[in-house]
C-alpha cells in the first residue's frame, strides 16, 4: 500500500502555484516527460490550453473519471461541468484557506473595498 494518493496522471485537477495564473486550477490532458505537462486545460477558470512545467504546479486529490487521452477543449469542458470540479474545488478547505490567505494580504483600502462591495451586495438581494 502506498502512501502517495495524488498522482501526475490524465484527467487530475492541477492548482497552478506561480506564473500568469496563480490560484486557479485546471486540469492535466497529456504529458511531454517528467518535468513538464504538456497540455493543462482550463475551460472554465480562463486558463487557455498550455504545456506547463510541473514545478509550478500542485496537483489536488480533485480527479476527473472518464477523460480521454489528449482530448479537446469541448470534453475537457463538458466533463469538467458534469461533474461540478469547479464547485467541489470551491467548497475544499484548502481553496477556502487561501481565499482567506489573500484577503489578508490585502492592504487596509482592499479590506475596507471588500467589505463594502459585501454590504453593498446584501443591501440589493
Amino acid at each position: 500500500e502506498s502512501k502517495f494518493k495524488r498522482f501526475v496522471e490524465i484527467g487530475r485537477v492541477a492548482l497552478f502555484k506561480s506564473g500568469p495564473f496563480p490560484g486557479k486550477i485546471a486540469v492535466i490532458v497529456e504529458i511531454i516527460d517528467h518535468s513538464r505537462v504538456s497540455i493543462i486545460d482550463g475551460p472554465t477558470t480562463g486558463v487557455p490550453r498550455q504545456p506547463y512545467p510541473y514545478k509550478h504546479l500542485t496537483v489536488t486529490p480533485l480527479k476527473l473519471s472518464a477523460l480521454p487521452r489528449g482530448g479537446g477543449t469541448k470534453p475537457v469542458r463538458k466533463e469538467v461541468e458534469k461533474e461540478a470540479i469547479v464547485h467541489k474545488w470551491d467548497n475544499s478547505g484548502w481553496a477556502q484557506k487561501l481565499a482567506v490567505q489573500k484577503r489578508w494580504a490585502l492592504t487596509d483600502f482592499g479590506r475596507c473595498s471588500v467589505i463594502l462591495g459585501y454590504l453593498l451586495a446584501s443591501r440589493e438581494s
